[in-house]
């Protein structure tokens, strides 16, 4: 709409927001706002349109209004009819969704171009030997030294192979240490089964579709440019073609029109491997291999899977109900079937490129041989096809292939089925692949052939790069449980077996770890045959642990290894559910091998601080380094209990061996403790526990539960990474991804490549050239003292301010966002009373998003930092600028602090607060609410002060720029908000009362209200 993009005009000339490099952005969002403005104005009349310009007007193009109480907007608001307020919402929503995909789709341009301009840039470099040569066993404190100092240069170009490798060499990076590093390379990327997602599929879809007309528009511009013309039929017909799309999705309903089940999750998530994922990952193995050819070409590239996805969709069973056995099973089957489905396409396409003849070709015996086994082993494919395929062999075994790859999805469909399942798990079926190796034996077979002719197939190339990395089971699963649950099932046990002098829960915590031990060192079963729980959830709880095996044993190990414990407190919490797994067949006690790795979450604070004494205790007993190193044979003699012959059950040992994932959660302990603390104790927790797992030979991977928002983590994943404690990193790391990343990161390809390269830049790099600030104890003191000043003034207001949970309950929209059809998860833990303990971090960090506090983010920091630099003004200024420029830990909590603020507004925030506090309360909580502000305003007067800034996020202008474009117009959605959510709580109020006079129902007013939290949430570009 052009009265947006002009009403912010003024501000964004002023700050400068766009360059010259901006400007054919500016030209595209200005041609979408135009279109936007002409459908609404077709569809509704100019009324919408008129209503639309009078509220933006009505705010400053900033976001920010100078007197609330003075501006008409409110009465304008209050004054419409309950239709119009919904189409007004709708009609912000859609322009936020239309912005963001332009912005997403010329980012992936601009990467595109930067790429191009960077190789440039380096290979026009001159060579430097001297990395050849070097023979320096570690990296020097100079080189440490000289890599931070170049950062200011390189920020702009790093996060790419291209740039990665060259920058090693001209530093001196030894190549034995790159060597050692690219074997080890191990990164996984999860999805997580809480989606924040509140986009429908449809409309995820349909911005695709917008995103491939916005490229034919480009070209068709380009081409005619490229001529000398001024415009092309070909311009005018996607012009054409957007509007049409915009049509049709202003009638399309953007509210999910039921609650997603688990599968339907399955579905959301998936759908991203279907569309982005399965072509892009090969191109990152590809890349990098160019990337390290070209500086080192005689080191050996990583394993193709040295990136990986994984994903807790229909695993996660932690506070769902909804995740049973029986929806895991079928999740596995749901993630063969989409991977099948690509191979065959593959398959397809293959067979009409590889269409050499023998006549014109040779071909290997092994193939000869191959095709003869095909033959005799199914015949009515040599049938149907020996005439037509008669002197091309290799269509004729890829139509063995296909025949198999079917057979396998047909069979794969049947044990969906529950009434077919028991009977097809112990049948032998013929002419199926039963794993995805054997699929791609038979392609590397074909591509050997090829390769002896002299042939090479780029497809068949990244189809065996595909099988190699997503097998028959796409991703792998992981599994989710809440501490409680096992202890609840072996206490039920116990008690129905009567072998413990009192109640499980009530033993001290050294009798659990005796008798858990005692227990975990015979192989007599502990749950009798047929044993009836009196708790269904107790008995769901053992019956998971079973189909952990019975999916190992149909799918193979790849497709669950992985069994994560939330809530974690003590070694207990992880011999329960060691002991569960030998109920299932899952560990031998015979020999202590495990098909399955134990995760501790450690999420509060307290846990975090636990958590290095919680894994020495469990590194100090035999039985559990031997589950890590693949049995007790693994172990030195000294540590071997003797045994006599004993019948094992041959588990095989996971692989690699001596290998403890330990997972770190950012949400809760920033719920717990504020965001400056929480980051803080993962950081301390992190260099804790490597240093513990090194002193026992025990290698770490640390998994990072991030979600979406800077209050649960979130943030730019390179920086993220780059601030580490770089001895914790080590070539491997496994991080969370989840809700609208999936959406900002993986919707297009090139865009998901260069989120994919740039982590995985970040990991060598991190690895390699990590500083050694982290290690600087005085630092560390002063973090220390920080983060304690943060945290005391955090909780001050979240758990010590009397008012503040009624304040909460009140002001934000949580009742709202509880009845969202976003998630199959309940938004609490635990039924009960409205407290903070139950609430979860999503609908938490949701909340005051939606408010504009965004307060779980920045809370409390400024507080800690500003009564720091008062202690001595001068020389404390001058020691956190210095740690600004030179500790990437701090510099990243200040960069996420100084994002978050540039996305708060405290006037919107407080027609929340006035509007939607009952008359009773609104003297207490404005008195709430000036906490707040003033901890506001202290927290951005010193980051800016930090950072040297005139205004937040100087430093990344087109961040600041993609902000201001939205913070004007979120203004009037907030206001419809707040005008919709009292009047729905009037009508919830009068219901109570017996007596309702409203014109409209509370499905129509709660529809408005979910109308304008979309809204919101696509012009934050956040939910949780």
């Amino acid at each position: 709409m052009s009265s947006l993009l002009e009403s912010s005009s003024s501000i964004v000339e002023e700050i400068n927001i766009f360059s010259t490099s901006d400007l054919f952005l500016r030209q595209r969002l200005k041609l979408v706002e135009e279109l936007w403005e002409a459908v609404l104005r077709a569809e509704c009349g100019q009324e919408l349109v008129d209503l639309l310009k009078q509220l933006r007007t009505m705010c400053s193009p900033e976001g920010q209004l100078t007197d609330i109480t003075q501006t008409p907007i409110t009465a304008v608001i209050e004054q419409l009819e309950l239709n119009e307020s919904i189409r007004a919402a709708r009609a912000f929503a859609l322009y936020f969704q239309l912005i963001n995909i332009v912005e997403q789709h010329y980012e992936q341009r601009d990467q595109q171009l930067t790429r191009r301009a960077n190789y440039c840039d380096i290979d026009s470099k001159p060579a430097n030997n001297h990395g050849e040569s070097s023979t320096n066993p570690s990296i020097g404190h100079h080189l440490v030294e000289r890599s931070w100092m170049d950062s200011e240069n390189t920020s702009e170009k790093g996060g790419t192979f291209h740039w990665l490798f060259p920058h090693l060499k001209e530093l001196n990076v030894p190549p034995q240490q790159i060597q050692r590093l690219l074997d080890q390379l191990d990164i996984r990327l999860v999805f997580t089964a809480h989606p924040t997602e509140i986009v429908r599929h449809t409309i995820r879809r349909k911005q695709r579709r917008i995103v491939n007309i916005l490229r034919r528009l480009d070209r068709a511009e380009e081409a005619f440019r490229g001529m000398g013309l001024s415009n092309s039929w070909e311009a005018q017909s996607a012009i054409e073609q957007l509007t049409e799309e915009i049509r049709l999705w202003w009638r399309t309903d953007e509210l999910h029109q039921f609650k997603p089940s688990v599968l339907d999750e399955v579905d959301y998530a998936l759908h991203y491997f279907d569309e982005v994922l399965f072509e892009v990952l090969p191109q990152l193995s590809q890349r990098l291999q160019q990337s390290l050819k070209s500086s080192f070409p005689w080191l050996r590239p990583p394993k193709n899977t040295f990136c990986r996805f994984g994903s807790w969709v229909g695993g996660d069973r932690d506070g769902n109900p909804f995740v049973t056995p029986e929806v895991t099973w079928k999740t596995a089957c749901y993630q063969r079937n989409m991977v099948l489905k690509k191979y065959l396409e593959s398959i397809r396409d293959l067979t009409e490129i590889l269409s050499a003849s023998l006549h014109w070709s040779n071909v290997s015996q092994d193939l000869l041989d191959s095709l003869e086994r095909d033959r005799v082993q199914m015949p009515e494919i040599y049938d149907e096809l020996a005439i037509r395929y008669r002197h091309e062999p290799y269509r004729l075994k890829l139509a063995y292939i296909e025949k198999r790859l079917q057979n396998t999805r047909d069979r794969n469909n049947r044990l969906a089925n529950p009434d077919q399942r028991q009977q097809l798990l112990y049948r032998e079926e013929e002419n199926i692949y039963h794993s995805g190796e054997e699929f791609w034996q038979e392609l590397e077979l074909i591509k050997r052939n090829l390769e002896e002719t002299g042939l090479n197939c780029l497809e068949l190339n990244n189809l065996l790069i595909q099988a190699e990395m997503f097998g028959f089971n796409l991703t792998q699963l992981d599994f989710r449980q809440d501490s409680s649950r096992h202890a609840d099932a072996i206490e039920e046990i116990a008690e129905y077996l009567n072998i413990l002098p009192k109640p499980y829960t009530q033993l001290s915590e050294a009798e659990k770890t005796q008798w858990l031990i005692q227990e975990l060192k015979t192989r007599r079963p502990l749950i009798p045959t047929g044993m009836q729980f009196k708790k269904p959830e107790n008995s769901e709880t053992v019956e998971t642990l079973q189909m952990l095996r019975y999916l190992q044993q149909e799918f193979g190990l790849e497709i669950c290894q992985t069994y994560i414990i939330s809530m974690t407190n003590y070694v207990s919490d992880v011999l329960e559910v060691l002991l569960l797994a030998k109920e299932a067949g899952l560990y031998d006690p015979a020999t202590s091998t495990t098909t399955i790795r134990i995760v501790p979450l450690f999420e509060t604070v307290d846990d975090l601080k636990r958590a290095p004494e919680v894994m020495e205790d469990l590194f100090k007993l035999p039985l559990y380094r031997a589950s890590l190193a693949g049995g007790y044979d693994q172990l030195q003699p000294s540590e071997t209990p003797s045994q006599g012959a004993v019948k094992s059950l041959n588990l095989p040992a996971l692989q690699p061996t001596n290998l403890q994932e330990i997972m770190v959660g950012y949400s809760d302990s920033n719920k717990d403790s504020g965001f400056l603390s929480s980051n803080w104790e993962i950081h301390k927790a992190q260099k804790a526990l490597q240093n513990m797992a090194q002193r026992y030979g025990v290698d770490l991977r640390l998994f990072h539960g991030r979600g979406g928002s800077v209050g649960r983590g979130g943030g730019p994943a390179y920086a993220a990474i780059l601030a580490q404690p770089s001895s914790t990193i080590n070539g491997r790391i496994k991080i969370t991804e989840q809700g609208e990343v999936l959406a900002s990161k993986y919707s297009l390809g090139d865009l998901a490549l260069y989120n994919l390269e740039t982590v995985s830049t970040a990991v060598i790099q991190a690895s390699l050239l990590g500083s050694g600030f982290d290690d600087i104890n005085p630092w560390n003191e002063i973090m220390e003292d920080l983060a304690e000043r943060a945290r005391k003034a955090y909780r001050g207001l979240i758990y010590e301010q009397p008012d503040f949970l009624d304040f909460f309950l009140s002001v934000t929209p949580i009742p709202e966002i509880s009845q969202l059809q976003i998630s199959s998860r309940p938004a609490r833990r635990k039924s009960g009373k409205a407290d903070l303990s139950s609430l979860r971090a999503i609908p938490w960090v949701f909340s005051w998003t939606q408010s504009r506090f965004l307060l779980p983010a920045w809370y409390g920091v400024g507080t800690a930092l500003q009564s720091f630099v008062d202690e001595e003004p001068e020389e404390n200024l001058k020691l956190l600028r210095y740690f600004y420029l030179k500790w990437p830990f701090f510099k990243m909590v200040v960069s996420k602090v100084e994002m978050t603020l540039s996305k708060v507004d405290l006037q919107i925030a407080h027609h929340y607060v006035r509007e939607l506090s009952k008359a009773e309360d609104k003297e207490r909580f404005e008195r709430v609410f000036e906490e707040i502000s003033q901890e506001y305003h202290r927290t951005r007067d010193v980051i800016l002060n930090i950072t040297n800034h005139q205004r937040l996020l100087d430093s990344d202008l087109s961040l600041q720029r993609s902000v201001q474009l939205r913070n004007g117009t979120i203004v009037p959605l907030g206001f419809l908000q707040v005008a919709l959510l009292k009047r729905l709580r009037q009508y919830s109020n009068q219901a109570q009362s017996g007596v309702i006079h409203f014109r409209y129902s509370k499905e129509e007013l709660l529809r408005g209200a979910m109308l304008t939290i979309n809204g919101i949430a696509a012009g934050m570009r956040n939910t949780g």
